[in-house]
């Protein structure tokens, strides 16, 4: 078989590979908290939230932006722990294989 024969099988098996631990990915959850416990959300690693909850006793009307940061730095850190499982899966998959544009 020729090296362009090869490397397109191989590229095939890699594109199949990626495709399965996508799939994965967008089952598997990380969770994130803030204000102690306040504030918790779950995203999936494929970068979507699944679920946001807040302590009632944080919800205070006159105080409406802290309410505000505590939402945004849980779900930012959940959104930052699922890029980094992302990134890592996808790159287990891709190791060895360097074509350009591809890491």
């Amino acid at each position: 078989m020729s090296s362009i024969g090869k490397l397109m099988k191989q590229a095939a098996r890699m594109q199949q590979q990626m495709q399965g631990i996508q799939e994965q990915l967008a089952q598997r959850t990380v969770e994130a908290t803030s204000g102690g416990g306040a504030v918790k959300v779950v995203a999936r690693c494929d970068g979507s939230l699944v679920s946001l909850k807040i302590n009632p006793q944080v919800v205070n009307a006159a105080d409406t932006q802290m309410l505000e940061d505590l939402v945004m730095a849980a779900a930012n850190s959940a959104l930052e722990q699922a890029r980094t499982i992302y990134n890592t899966e996808l790159g287990k998959a891709t190791a060895g294989f360097n074509l350009p544009g591809m890491g």
